[in-house]
């Protein structure tokens, strides 16, 4: 490496050939990588969804859920199982360990699924097993206006043509209509007219079923020509529905329109949409995992445009974007790149005073950065938050190595050689201290690409962009910017090498500390312990909360309430949020996830400086919304699962006792209402729903024949229709209309006529009070699990502290200290990601310095000079903490990745002094103190200019330009905290160390010596 300058500089055509086609093929890169807020994180999910229309949740987890989660626990390799189950439904959310393969583990989930069929309930449908391929939030969402049209009409519109040409889209996965309805054929029965013909719901269901169909019939041979025979059973129009006849349990038939009315009209809603306090049909679209976010909302966006061109009846509508804040977001970091760079092409203008050698500087940024795309877009890796920021981060070391030759050609050529000859004996003599501090920085940041986890993903993108970059950068150094300074660099005597003001008294203080070297070494000490301490004051948290200028709210209300009385509440929030001036626009969902008790809020808010926090209004808004009774009002949305955005804290209690469990979660929510900072406490554990319980009378219902099934099947029938796959259809040409058959309204909602239902019996028809108690009842609306085991789940709200600080408080709750037996606390929420990020990331610091050591010690060949070099690393971690207190800043990912990075550039400036040192010793024979002192002087104005310009390089992030500020600035805050105090102690303290160690070694050396030295003398002797 140290004579491959000079071959440069020899040879400059194939250099300049290389560059060329390096920033071609980086250019390429750049433009074919896609644009996303978040490294690709492919978490291996796998969602069961078992379905039993009209059970109930506590039914449903004992006879289905707990044998879907024992038969999937054997398959290894899962990290935690998640069920939810609510009425008629249970899903359970398999989360795998990362880099399974996801094709197998959701076959062999299905293949366990098989095997369990049948021990699971026989009227239920079959386990639906789905692999999770979406990745992210809804990325934009649209409103369809149609004036003209029915609610039918336009909800068929985005089922049918939005959804087609959305989803032929490469990397749209999945749309989503939210409001609207559903077609369907209503037949509502009247009680009284079954009674009086002695007919069963369940019995007309079953004509419809068998009656109205299309059905196979076989194939003849009729005048040598084969025909099939269909036989063709399905009504074709309504009116033919209407005249179908229903065989009597007596003989004879009935006309279907006799027993109830027969509408073609829509399906019962349980689930409402609402933009600006409007009912609207709305759709919204999720990416599919791997696919760009910017560029796949931009192809949908044209679609929409299209369609919108093609059909003039309905005017489709972007009323609110996810994508608008990553697109700020990739400006940003842009921004921050770009000007970053320009400011540490500025500072080496300010230092040198030559116009050249700046544009040299100039040169080495981009030829660095390009190449760096044409390696990162072939490994898939995406243009997102923490990449870029791994760039714009490494811009200021990116000018680094280039400084350190220019100034070295410069100092050469001011000693009164030619560029030429400059260029060639200043890149040799500079070329071990570049490849030392370039790896020096590749061995800190590697280890971190290998960290397991969620955490691993972000921070591999961090640790590739940041090496590849780095090492490209060496590239530079070493090859094109000696060619350049030899070629373009003119020699100019008016500049002769004066040393700056600042030198003398800098090399009077530095003599001092050679004078009382232990003073200096002690002093060094109470610094570290500071920076222990700086440490323990600052909070923890996951990751800083961020602005996005949307604020979203969940609205829940008890159960049992219904879809209406869930609007009344949403179309409050909605009113009150509009009536705020931060306030652009609000977008509401009713009934979510098939809970009409539940609601979705979200409101757009003006720009950043126009208004107070994202954070401050959403608190605002939340105590404003206390006054709404008989609503738990939120901020946030519950993302479950992942980690937050930052604004919450949650506990999680499991157990397998469902009573003590919750008495435990009551007992913490009424103590946690209680701790300071923390607001709105809500315990996730549903509360108790109303339901009406039939409970068979044995007795009776053997003695009529009648079967606990029969019950639930003919009062499932005639309140909510059959089970979904057992409805009869009609076709509508280009689609089937299912046709739910149940009792008309009147009589669903009275329990005189529900207990007189007609149930089929071995002789006729019974009412259903003969067989079975109809009694008033109440059950849990929702069971949660995890990982095998009841949990409830307690969220609060943060105001004024963040997650570590929330756990603190809570842990020390005597309701926490001391759970019942059986009942324990799981990490969950943030709390889980922080434990394993803290872990993985002391693993893979000490690893990246014991790296550093092995790599410094093979390049320097000598154990003790690294061990001067290192004693760098402590004493910059005392100001990046010091600076993060004085910014009011938590501790958190974003604060890890600048703490990394500090190591990899602490050992810098100790590299080019002790490198210096040992050079002067060796080649003009000094002694220690001597060389330490001129390499202080030679080595100490590169130092101070890298540092200004790393400095520089990331002052925009520090100070917060653009979108994402909250993730990026401690990052920033902490390098340039840790780089003034490393740069100011390693000019002073590295120096002392150096010569102390230095006389170490020579003592060592000289026990060596005497020790083997006498064996090697007295072996001649022994062999004479």
């Amino acid at each position: 490496m140290r004579n491959i300058s000079s071959w440069s500089i020899k040879n400059p055509i194939p250099v300049i050939m290389l560059f060329l086609l390096l920033t071609i093929a980086g250019l390429a890169g750049f433009r074919s990588m896609r644009i996303n807020n978040n490294p690709d994180v492919d978490l291996p999910i796998v969602v069961v969804t078992a379905v039993r229309p009209g059970a109930a949740p506590s039914e449903l987890e004992t006879q289905v859920t707990r044998l879907i989660e024992d038969s999937i626990a054997g398959l290894g390799q899962v990290r935690h199982t998640n069920s939810t189950i609510v009425d008629g439904a249970s899903t359970t959310v398999i989360e795998f360990e990362l880099g399974v393969d996801h094709e197998r583990v959701t076959n062999d989930v299905r293949n366990a699924m098989s095997n369990l069929r049948g021990d699971l309930p026989q009227d239920m449908q079959e386990p639906v097993v789905t692999r999770v391929d979406i990745s992210g939030d809804d990325l934009i969402t649209y409103v369809v206006k149609a004036p003209t049209l029915t609610p039918e009409q336009r909800s068929w519109f985005v089922d049918n043509d939005v959804s087609r040409a959305l989803l032929a889209i490469r990397g749209v996965g999945e749309v989503n209509r939210r409001g609207g309805v559903n077609r369907e054929i209503e037949v509502a029965l009247d009680p009284d007219r079954l009674a009086a013909r002695g007919v069963t719901a369940a019995a007309v269901s079953q004509a419809l079923v068998s009656s109205n169909a299309d059905l196979p019939g076989g194939r003849v041979t009729i005048s040598g020509a084969e025909r099939a025979i269909r036989t063709l059973g399905a009504a074709g129009s309504v009116e033919q529905l209407r005249e179908t006849r229903v065989p009597l349990s007596g003989g004879g038939a009935v006309r279907l329109a006799d027993l109830g009315q027969i509408t073609d009209h829509w399906a019962e809603p349980r689930s409402r949409a609402r933009f600006d306090g409007q009912e609207v049909v709305t759709f919204s679209m999720i990416r599919s995992r791997g696919a760009s976010e910017v560029q796949t909302a931009e192809k949908v966006r044209k679609a929409v445009e299209k369609l919108d061109k093609e059909h003039p009846e309905v005017q489709i509508e972007e009323i609110t974007s996810n994508v608008k804040y990553i697109e700020e977001s990739y400006l940003a970091s842009m921004e921050a790149l770009i000007i970053g760079a320009i400011l540490a092409v500025l500072v080496v203008l300010l230092f040198l005073r030559d116009w050249r050698a700046t544009l040299l500087a100039a040169v080495a940024i981009p030829t660095s950065l390009l190449p760096t795309f044409a390696v990162l877009a072939p490994m898939g890796q995406s243009l997102n938050g923490v990449t870029l920021l791994a760039l714009s981060l490494t811009v200021g070391i990116l000018v680094d190595d280039a400084i350190v030759e220019i100034e070295n050609i410069v100092r050469h050529m001011r000693g009164g050689k030619s560029p030429y000859a400059a260029a060639m004996e200043a890149a040799d003599e500079i070329g071990l201290a570049v490849v030392a501090t370039t790896f020096t920085i590749v061995a800190v940041f590697a280890p971190v690409g290998f960290m397991p986890g969620i955490i691993g993903q972000f921070f591999k993108a961090f640790a590739l962009a940041a090496c590849i970059s780095v090492l490209f950068s060496l590239v530079v150094a070493r090859l094109l910017t000696p060619l350049m300074g030899a070629y373009m660099l003119k020699a100019d005597h008016k500049h002769e090498d004066k040393d700056p003001a600042w030198m003398g008294p800098y090399l009077k203080s530095l003599n001092w500390g050679l004078n009382n070297r232990w003073k200096v070494l002690l002093m060094g000490i109470p610094l570290f312990l500071i920076s222990i301490f700086l440490a323990t004051r600052l909070p923890f948290e996951f990751q800083p909360q961020a602005d996005r200028g949307r604020s979203e709210f969940s609205i829940e209300l008890p159960p049992g309430a219904t879809l209406d009385e869930t609007d009344a509440v949403v179309q409050r929030v909605t009113k009150e949020l509009l009536a705020r001036p931060e306030v652009v626009s609000v977008y509401a969902s009713v009934g979510r996830n098939n809970a009409v008790n539940k609601g979705a809020v979200t409101a757009d808010l003006t720009d950043k400086g126009q208004r107070i926090s994202q954070q401050q209004f959403s608190r605002q808004m939340v105590d404003q919304f206390a006054a709404i009774p008989g609503a738990r009002i939120g901020a946030g949305s519950n993302n479950g699962g992942g980690p937050s955005s930052g604004g919450s804290y949650t506990l999680s209690l499991v157990s397998d006792n469902g009573p003590a469990l919750e008495a435990a979660a009551r007992k913490v929510e009424a103590e946690m209402r209680t701790v300071p900072g923390l607001a709105h406490v809500v315990n996730t554990a549903a509360i108790a729903r109303p339901e009406i319980v039939v409970t068979p009378r044995p007795d009776q219902a053997a003695r009529a024949g009648v079967s606990a099934g029969a019950i639930s099947q003919a009062v499932r029938v005639a309140t909510i229709g059959d089970v979904d796959q057992n409805l009869p259809k009609y076709n509508l040409g280009d689609r089937q209309v299912p046709i739910r058959l149940r009792l008309n309204d009147d009589a669903r909602g009275d329990i005189a006529v529900l207990q007189t239902l007609q149930v089929p019996s071995a002789n006729g028809a019974v009412p259903l009070n003969a067989v079975a108690d109809v009694r008033f009842g109440a059950g849990p609306s929702q069971i949660d699990r995890r990982d095998r085991s009841r949990v409830a789940t307690i969220t609060a709200e943060l105001d004024g502290i963040v997650v570590g600080e929330a756990a603190n408080r809570v842990h020390a709750l005597p309701s926490v200290k001391n759970l019942p037996t059986g009942v324990k606390e799981v990490a969950a929420g943030d709390a889980e990601f922080i434990q394993e990020m803290v872990s993985g990331f002391l693993g893979a610091l000490i690893t990246g310095i014991l790296l550093m050591y092995v790599v410094l010690v093979l390049l320097f060949r000598s154990f003790a000079h690294p061990i001067t070099i290192m004693v760098a690393l402590p004493l910059a971690i005392g100001g990046a903490f010091g600076l993060l207190v004085l910014a009011k800043s938590s501790f958190s990912i974003s604060t890890l990745i600048g703490i990394l990075m500090l190591m990899g550039i602490a050992a810098k400036n100790s590299i080019l002094l002790v490198e210096y040192a040992i050079m002067a010793m060796k080649e003009h024979g000094m002694d220690k103190r001597t060389a330490i002192v001129d390499a202080a002087h030679k080595r100490a104005r590169p130092i101070l200019m890298t540092t200004v310009a790393m400095g520089a390089g990331m002052l925009p992030t520090a100070i917060g330009l653009g979108a994402e500020v909250e993730f990026r600035a401690p990052m920033a805050i902490a390098v340039i905290g840790g780089l003034i105090t490393s740069t100011l102690l390693s000019l002073l303290y590295i120096p002392v160390v150096f010569v102390l160690m230095d006389g170490l070694k020579t003592r060592a050396e000289r026990l060596m010596h005497r020790l083997f030295g006498h064996q090697h003398h007295a072996a001649p002797k022994a062999a004479e």
